[in-house]
């Protein structure tokens, strides 16, 4: 079943844009009981070798269903009337038997200090199970039998525990109080910790915390995925056909080699035979091929295991020792209490505490696509022993699923492998899937290896009718004539290894692995790997305003308190004589209006008091704790936990994107119920009839507010975000009772009012004006993304007015552009859209649906989008983008799932970082091909001439030499050039449409010409070098005789040193794919290349020196080896010409080339059957079906 967007989202913000930050816990200003200071805690940090994170799959569900129609639960036994969709009807006494499968969860190593096993706890869900519930005593039952307290949470201290609690203690019934208040039975009477260590102000040391628990429940890790061995990565490298052929035909070489050296009698004085070293040397070659591509792949997956462990570890709200602290989610324990706030994904199975409408879409976890209410756990068990349970009650809270609204606290029952989502997790493990650039790259080197093949075969036959033309007057001997044709089967097949490129995706993979963890370095995670490369052909980029452009650190600087008490702390409003600075206009306020304006800032939020870095710091949106700082500084707040405690809130409504505001109504000590509502000014000036006229009265005083004032207040408005303030307004309204007489209910709880249909006729208290200034270097990181052909659009919830100021103030608003609002744009045809969307530069009060009908367009049209958020409703637009892009500080759990990179630092700058390093990607991709290829044509056809004009068939490149050369160009050439990292000039081009080739025309140029001149240099060395250099072979009988080299070996020596060495010099002039002359530009920065190629020039020297039989290869002097590198530094000068080559001339040329090879190349790709991949990509549990997985 599709994931379905629910019809409501919430946000904990004035716009969609700005929500909750990842460690906001916010909570009801009423639920004293559960809410406590904060008190910060760094999590511990695993490597990425001891976990796999529980990570959330929006695609990964069971087949449980929530609760269905209504029933009955009392007594012993829960059994309707009827039977129900999605309710464990069973009797209570059998509710905690295991399942079939199963009884290993219930049984405990040692002595359990706790009343319950994991597999009892785990009854609760698949299906939701109240007799379960009922059977373990409710959720005191669970504070008594896992040792926790509701309230107060695990204690920091605790390491093991002494005693035991029984199953019969913990369901026993006691008298309950509420929560918060005193009872007859408190916790902390079994919650004893008999061994505890004090190493830091937070308690035991980390290591040693919750041993007991960790050893009965587990902790909230999945196994680390099974990591192939470098055994078996050795034994896949090794399953290539070609590599088999190869070994077959090295291991009959060898055979053959040993006969003539030990079968054989020889003449008396002549050298000994070595026949068997060529054998032995191939062997040795395939080894190195099998260790060098097996050992990247090994250093690969470890790289991303690294990488998975870093994005799946989040921070998570708990309360421990009657603190909101913050935890990593693999520190979460059973028995801890976590907050819940909107936009949490659920990180672990457990029970509702309390809280206020709190709303789960449970669709990814259960399949269930409506909004599921939960109800407190108490309500729960005081239903059911009363006999008036229904299925509508629903305390359970499923791992996996998404809080949508509402506050709340529960206790957590079952993490890891014991929780419901990490047992889906662990059935759907599977291998990731090939980027679309590897996709591609496999299909154009499945093309290469035909063309390679077909070359192979075609030399092959050429020999072999040679080979049998002159059989008839070879006089060797049977052994001798055996060891001919198999050279000519070797040559053929290693020709066939060169031709094949596999290092193709080699390249690919070790440039995303080195671009990921560079990338991480410069705050973006990368969480989905095509993200990576896709980011390098972004067009437009849709980025919100809060935290992304600006820095997130808000300041209330301006305001006006009804129509005449206006505040400013700004310079620009110093001289004018209407406006005060802060403290004189607040010591004008009356007592009354004093508290209006605290209570309003205070009871109507969600942030709180909490320590940041170790400071004290107001912990939430960055909007709430500005006017949070207002009211601390200037009206007299004690404390937020303080005020909030004499708070009586009767209805919290949650931020709304749709609304832009958040409302709370609290009952006051005279009986009356007052209304607070704070949110866009514009929205909320709109709602107003009235305003307060006199702030120095004790009590109410307004007046009506008429078209002039109304007219003054919207000017206020405007001039605020033409200082690119953001405006807040704030509104009330008293009530005789509620929900109001005559006002519309709430279907689900008749004790709620419909907040739409109260909101109207309020008082305006005031509006206020809180800066947001610029990140350091957007308007740079703007100016680059623009010179780089991308174009930046600004989408934000805020005015237009405001929103055009700060565009234009870091350069996204030009001239000529378009500023929209969001409701005018979503009502436009498409073909009005298309029209617009070139110059469409702001979208000023979007909603995330605004932002999600943009994306699908600029897609539609072709675009590549990447788009920024942060909210929970930013989801479905970031799941659309090609690259979405979430907050890691401002961003809700929701938003970071659906991304595909998580900027760390939430800052604009950071996205021209990524797109730099896409770039990086792609072009290392196409360095290498254009590599590879010149490699690849080069040494084809030069072993097909040479062999097929050889007397005996043989050519001037052995199958061992070839395999050198296929080493260097296939694994260290892919090393060198993957790791280039980008510079500033990247950026100063357009980006590559999805439609081009992967192979540019520029690209074909360098290929074409630098295979050109290495066939030129080559050729007439082999051909001519003897005549050339003067060489004779008068005396090669009796050098032969002798054992010594003879003109023609050294000659052959000379061909196989300059074509290496050219290929050494070629790379350099593959680290540039445009027509630029310096390709030495940062190479000292790269010590990959230097390294590599260190190694390359190290080994071929040394393979000249000592290489011997084994490469067929004699010692030369030092005049030739003087030849050999100034013909192949010839390389260098030759590319300069290449590239000065008018590119017109190439492509006039080069489609009529294209009209002539191309019908024949895609006839024998026909021919020969593809690959069937789906093995590749099968999951666990698939290959254990076949006894392919591990066990």
């Amino acid at each position: 079943m599709p994931l379905q967007a629910p019809p409501i989202f919430v946000t904990t913000s004035f716009d969609e844009n700005e929500t909750q930050p990842g460690t906001i816990s916010p909570t009801s200003p009423s639920m004293t009981g559960y809410r406590r200071d904060s008190d910060a805690v760094t999590p511990k940090t695993l490597t990425g070798d001891q976990i796999t994170f529980l990570g959330v799959d929006g695609a990964a569900r069971s087949r449980s269903s929530s609760l269905g129609d209504s029933s009955m639960l009392s007594g012993e036994t829960a059994l309707p009337d009827h039977p129900y969709n999605g309710i464990d009807t069973i009797s209570v006494s059998e509710a905690l038997n295991p399942d079939p499968g199963t009884e290993a969860d219930f049984k405990v190593q040692g002595i359990n200090p706790f009343a319950f096993t994991a597999g009892q706890l785990n009854k609760f869900l698949n299906p939701k199970s109240l007799a379960a519930y009922k059977a373990v005593g409710g959720v005191r039952g669970l504070e008594r039998g896992l040792r926790t307290d509701l309230v107060a949470g695990l204690s920091v201290d605790e390491v093991t525990l002494e005693g035991a609690v029984s199953f019969e203690e913990a369901t026993r019934h006691k008298k309950r109080g509420t929560l918060g208040s005193e009872s007859t039975y408190s916790a902390a009477d079994d919650y004893t910790a008999a061994r505890t260590g004090r190493a830091t102000e937070h308690g035991a040391p980390v290591d040693h915390q919750f041993e007991d628990r960790k050893r009965i429940f587990k902790d909230n890790i999945l196994p680390a995925k099974g990591a192939k061995s470098i055994w078996r990565l050795m034994w896949e490298q090794y399953q290539d056909k070609i590599l088999i052929l190869l070994s077959v035909a090295a291991v009959i070489s060898l055979a053959l080699g040993l006969y003539e050296t030990l079968g054989v009698k020889h003449p008396a004085g002549s050298p000994p035979s070595v026949d068997w070293v060529e054998g032995v040397a191939i062997v040795v070659a395939i080894v190195i091929v099998v260790l060098v591509g097996s050992l990247n792949d090994f250093q690969k997956e470890r790289q991303f295991v690294k990488l998975n462990a870093k994005k799946e570890d989040r921070v998570v709200k708990a309360i421990r020792s009657g603190k909101s602290v913050q935890i990593s989610v693999h520190d979460i324990m059973v028995g801890d209490v976590l907050h819940l706030e909107p936009g949490d994904m659920i990180p672990a199975d457990g029970i509702f505490i309390t809280g206020h409408n709190v709303k789960c879409d449970e669709s990814s976890a259960t399949g269930e696509s409506d909004q599921m209410k939960k109800t407190p756990g108490e309500e729960v068990m005081r239903q059911i022993e009363a006999g008036i349970a229904s299925s509508k009650l629903d305390p359970f809270i499923i791992s996996g699923s998404k809080v949508l609204e509402g506050v709340g606290t529960y206790v957590v029952t079952s993490v890891g492998v014991n929780s419901s989502f990490g047992k889906i997790m662990m059935a759907l493990r599977h291998q990731p899937e090939a980027t679309p650039l590897q996709v591609k790259l496999t299909g154009l080197a499945d093309n290469i290896a035909y063309l390679g093949g077909g070359a192979a075969c075609l030399l092959f036959i050429v020999l072999f009718i040679k080979f049998l033309a002159h059989l008839p007057s070879n006089n060797r001997t049977p052994a001798e004539k055996g060891s001919e044709f198999l050279d000519i089967l070797i040559v053929a097949i290693t020709l066939i290894v060169v031709a094949v490129p596999e290092g193709l995706p080699l390249a690919v993979t070790l440039a995303l692995a080195f671009a990921t963890t560079r990338m991480l370095k410069e705050n973006n995670l990368v969480r989905v790997l095509r993200a990576c490369e896709t980011m390098g052909n972004a067009t437009t980029i849709c980025s919100d305003k809060t935290g992304t452009l600006t820095q997130n650190k808000m300041t209330v600087v301006a305001g006006t308190i009804g129509l005449d008490s206006g505040f400013s702390a700004q310079a620009e409003d110093a001289e004018d004589e209407k406006v005060s600075s802060i403290p004189k206009i607040v010591s004008t306020f009356s007592e009354w209006t004093k508290n209006l304006l605290l209570q309003s800032i205070v009871i109507n939020s969600t942030a709180f008091e909490g320590e940041e870095d170790g400071a004290f710091a107001f912990i939430g949106s960055k909007t709430e704790t500005a006017l949070l700082t207002f009211a601390r500084d200037f009206l007299g707040m004690q404390g937020v936990a303080q005020e909030r405690a004499n708070a009586q809130i009767v209805q919290l409504i949650p931020f709304d994107s749709a609304r832009k505001c958040m409302g709370v109504v609290v009952l006051l000590p005279d009986g009356v119920y007052r209304l607070y509502v704070k949110g866009a000014s514009e929205i909320l000036l709109s709602k107003a009839t009235r305003y307060i006229s006199d702030v120095s009265n004790e009590g109410p005083s307004d007046r009506e507010l008429t078209y002039e004032s109304a007219k003054f207040l919207t000017g206020t408005i405007n001039s605020y975000a033409e200082r690119s303030l953001r405006t807040i307004g704030i509104l009330y309204k008293d009530y005789s009772q509620w929900p109001p007489i005559g006002a519309k209910v709430m279907e689900d709880d008749a004790s709620m009012a419909s907040f739409d249909d109260i909101f109207n006729e309020m008082t305006l208290v005031g509006i206020v004006g809180i800066q947001d200034p610029l990140r350091p270097g957007v308007s740079e990181a703007v100016k680059q993304c623009q010179d780089a052909g991308v174009v930046v659009r600004m989408v934000t919830g805020d005015n237009v007015v405001t929103a055009q100021a700060i565009a234009a103030e870091c350069g996204i608003f030009t001239e000529g552009g378009i500023i929209m609002e969001g409701p005018s744009f979503r009502k436009l045809t498409e073909a009005e859209m298309d029209d617009i969307l070139p110059r469409l530069q702001v979208l000023a009060r979007s909603s995330p649906e605004d932002k999600r009908i943009l994306v699908r367009r600029l897609k539609e049209l072709g675009e590549t989008v990447a788009v920024t958020g942060d909210g929970t409703n930013d989801g479905p637009a970031l799941k659309m983008a090609d690259i979405g892009f979430s907050m890691g500080i401002a961003g809700t759990e929701v938003a970071k799932e659906a991304s595909s990179i998580i900027l760390m630092d939430d800052n604009f700058s950071s996205i021209v970082k990524a797109m730099m390093w896409g770039r990086a990607v792609n072009d290392a991709v196409r360095k290498f091909l254009q590599f590879q290829l010149t490699v690849n044509i080069t040494a084809v056809l030069l072993t097909f001439v040479s062999a097929v004009s050889s007397a005996d068939g043989s050519s001037v490149l052995t199958a061992v030499q070839l395999l050198w050369v296929n080493l260097i160009m296939d694994t260290f050439a892919a090393l060198a050039l993957a790791t280039d990292a980008p510079t500033p000039q990247i950026l100063n081009r357009k980006p590559t449409p999805k439609s081009a080739s992967l192979i540019s025309l520029n690209m074909w140029k360098m290929i074409i010409g630098q295979a050109i001149f290495q066939l030129l240099v080559t050729y007439t060395l082999y051909f001519g070098g003897m005549t050339i250099l003067g060489y004779s072979t008068e005396n090669d009988a009796s050098l032969k005789a002798a054992g010594k080299a003879t003109p023609r070996d050294e000659l052959n020596t000379m061909v196989f040193n300059t074509f290496v060495w050219m290929q050494i010099f070629n790379e350099f002039n593959n680290r540039r794919l445009d027509n630029k002359f310096n390709i030495f530009e940062n190479v000292h920065k790269n010590y990959f290349f230097i390294v590599i190629n260190a190694i390359m020039i190290g080994g071929q020297v040394l393979i000249i020196f000592v290489g011997g039989k084994a490469f067929s290869i004699v010692p030369i002097d030092g005049v030739q080896w003087a030849i050999c590198v100034i013909l192949a530094a010839f390389a260098l000068p030759w590319a300069i010409i290449v590239r000065c080559v008018p590119d017109e001339f190439v492509r006039k040329h080069w489609y009529n080339l294209v009209r002539v090879f191309s019908p024949p190349v895609r006839a024998v790709a026909r021919i020969i059957p593809k690959k069937n991949k789906r093995a590749d990509h099968q999951s666990d549990e698939e290959k254990g079906k076949t006894g392919e997985a591990k066990p």
